[in-house]
């Protein structure tokens, strides 16, 4: 290093330089090197060209330099808001979204009047989701400049986030009408209106977009194809699945949302894949872990279970008993909400089941993961997966040693940070392991719970729910979006070999039974072949499977919660055993419950099997006398039976953890 005497004249020649030349770049790294090698602080306009240094490292991709420069600023001229705004711009860019609002919200408070610097901290809140204080720094920042475009963009999405859908679709309207041909807005404005039930009106905007251009058009394109669906809107849409398969294997889109892709039957491979890329850009800014767990023997395992889902739904149907007979003496179980109180009874019964119950719905990403962590939680198990509300950047804080994702969702996260997928020998067999990040457990029996203490209503006649007296009614209470154009073909095919069969569906959006009654007759088959039940209480709804003969499963994503509600009731299910967990559920409930026969290798072999057990009544009698004479012995309707293997799934993975060693695959064996 250079004496201090020769430093202070190479600033001098330095400074004589940028006197003459102010932009001499190479004059400008020299004097900046050397009053750091003299430790000293440059003058006002010399922190300022620093800044205007580091900004220019930023554009060409030299992030960590450009930082350099950009702290050395600040601390040169810490009174001056464009160096900490500079500065959060290229905290923004490496992805240290904490540190970028704080920078932000400096810049703010130094320059009152700067619209661009709460707008940019608003942004970085609402990722760190931090909703309210987002919101109250759009709102300045609105305040300051209602023209700025941005500003509304980012508060409708803190609004739709919050289900304020009304106050969502004005900030996106506000900002097409600064700007017109803003994809990015019209898209918002689809979503918006797609999650406030608005879904056919939702269309238009994702067609926009995509028509207008997007950076990443794939999660438009997929929220395209899965409103399609779910409004059985057929035309358009093999073209736009391909596109979207398509953008998926060539790895040009981080956007798809993986659960819509399940609906492709792509193969698991494409799955893994979608699931990697989607988890990898929505948890794109979460700090590192930090946590340090805690070590040592336990008294009682301590299970997290974490989900949006605690209220009147399948999930919470499903796990309710299960939560109510885990084994207090070796397990103490919380729960973690981040979903709506409904205040009914549901909520009401797993505030109670467990031995605690937490909200966080109004927490942020971080904070809940910091609480989870705080309580000591020995085992995380994420109930959504990549479902509808998900808030996967909890987890990916790693707030506890081991992690799971279990029943949510019928497919891999993609995840580095989930360790285990919970599943059993058919929707998870151990030679496709290579089709999980995770890795794969085994239960004895079905992966999945049932609340055996559900009532079934009074059995209705036929008549009084429009079914006629005499024929077979085939029965499929799926979702609508899982009905695809080949499977309906089919079903058509077997309304047409058998005279005076009927389908019956459930009633979902107002305009699918037009739809798909339009799509029958083109198929040759009247209307009136076609009957919708509406959705019912729980009881009358099960009740009403009673008047079925025979339920026709969904492909390629089948009955999960559907399924096993048939079974409970006593309705066979007929199903197609496919290459994805998604496809194979109804096939492990089918073998827990006693019916293996009942799940096909083929879309061939599953119309040949339902035309066969139409045209034998004798034998469908049979099949349901098996359900309901075998239902309480059944290893699916045991709820005690499977609490237990789940608890010993549990203390194998803890096993593993406390014995130092990485996740593995584990197969858990009956008592």
């Amino acid at each position: 290093m250079a004496p201090p005497s020769d430093l202070r004249r190479q600033l001098q020649t330095h400074r004589q330089t940028l006197g003459k030349a102010p932009g001499d770049a190479g004059a400008l790294a020299g004097l900046f090197a050397t009053l750091d090698a003299l430790g000293e602080a440059g003058t006002p306009e010399e922190a300022v060209a620093r800044s205007n240094l580091g900004e220019a490292l930023r554009r060409q991709g030299r992030l960590d330099e450009a930082l350099a420069h950009h702290r050395r600023a600040v601390a040169w001229l810490p009174g001056f808001g464009g160096n900490h705004f500079n500065l959060g711009v290229t905290l923004q860019a490496l992805g240290r979204v904490g540190e970028a609002a704080d920078a932000y919200g400096e810049a703010g408070r130094m320059m009152p009047g700067f619209a661009g610097a709460p707008c940019n901290q608003g942004a970085m809140l609402h990722q760190l989701g931090r909703l309210d204080e987002a919101e109250a720094a759009l709102h300045r920042a609105l305040g300051i400049d209602a023209g700025l475009v941005p500003g509304w963009l980012n508060l409708g999405g803190v609004a739709r986030e919050r289900g304020r859908f009304d106050a969502a679709l004005a900030c996106f309207r506000n900002a097409l009408v600064l700007r017109p041909d803003l994809a990015e807005a019209h898209a918002n404005l689809g979503l918006t209106l797609k999650e406030a039930g608005r879904v056919a009106d939702s269309l238009p905007g994702f067609a926009r977009a995509l028509a207008l251009g997007l950076p990443d058009g794939g999660g438009v394109l997929a929220q395209l194809v899965q409103q399609q669906r779910h409004l059985c809107r057929w035309d358009g849409l093999a073209e736009r699945s391909t596109r979207l398969v398509a953008a998926v294997r060539s790895g040009a889109t981080r956007q798809v949302h993986p659960w819509i892709f399940l609906g492709e039957g792509a193969g698991p491979a494409l799955e893994r894949a979608c699931a990697e890329r989607y988890t990898a850009w929505r948890t794109r800014n979460v700090a590192a872990p930090a946590f340090v767990h805690r070590t040592g023997p336990r008294e009682r395992l301590r299970i997290g279970y974490l989900s949006a889902d605690f209220h009147e739904h399948a999930t919470a149907v499903l796990i309710a008993e299960l939560i109510e007979r885990h084994d207090r003496s070796r397990f103490e179980v919380v729960g973690y909400s981040y979903g709506p109180d409904d205040g009914g009874p549901m909520r009401q019964r797993l505030g109670r089941a467990f031995d605690r119950f937490v909200d966080l719905s109004a927490v942020p990403h971080a904070e809940a993961a910091r609480r989870i962590h705080a309580d000591c939680i020995d085992i995380l198990v994420d109930l959504k997966g990549h479902t509808q509300s998900a808030r996967i950047e909890i987890p990916a804080h790693r707030p506890a040693p081991v992690q799971v994702q279990w029943l949510g969702y019928p497919g891999t996260m993609g995840a580095g940070f989930i360790d285990y997928v919970i599943g059993d020998p058919v929707v998870t067999p151990l030679d496709r392991q290579a089709d999980y990040a995770e890795r794969i457990v085994q239960l004895p029996g079905c992966y999945q719970p049932n609340d055996c203490t559900r009532p079934i209503g009074t059995t209705p006649s036929r008549a009084a729910c429009g079914l006629p007296e005499q024929g077979v009614v085939f029965c499929c209470f799926n979702a609508a979006y899982k009905i695809t154009p080949d499977l309906f073909d089919l079903w058509c095919r077997l309304l047409a070999a058998l005279p005076g069969s009927v389908l019956w569906l459930l009633e979902s959006h107002p305009e699918v039974a037009g739809n798909l009654r339009r799509e029958a007759v083109r198929r040759g088959i009247a209307v009136e072949r076609l009957i919708f039940s509406p959705k019912l209480p729980l009881p009358e709804y099960l009740a009403r499977y009673r008047l079925a003969d025979l339920f026709l499963d969904t492909a390629p994503v089948g009955a999960h919660t559907t399924a096993s509600d048939a079974l409970w009731a006593g309705l066979p299910v007929l199903t197609m055993l496919g290459d994805s967990f998604a496809s194979r559920v109804a096939a492990s409930l089918l073998r827990a419950v006693g019916l293996p026969e009942l799940a096909v290798e083929s879309a061939e072999a599953y119309e040949a099997a339902a035309l066969r057990l139409a045209r034998q009544p004798d034998e469908i009698a049979r099949l349901k006398a098996r359900l309901t004479e075998g239902r309480d012995r059944a290893p699916l309707f045991d709820t005690d039976r499977f609490a237990r293997a789940l608890e010993r799934a549990f203390e194998a993975m803890w096993a593993v953890r406390e014995a130092g060693e990485p996740p593995r695959a584990l197969t858990i064996s009956e008592e």
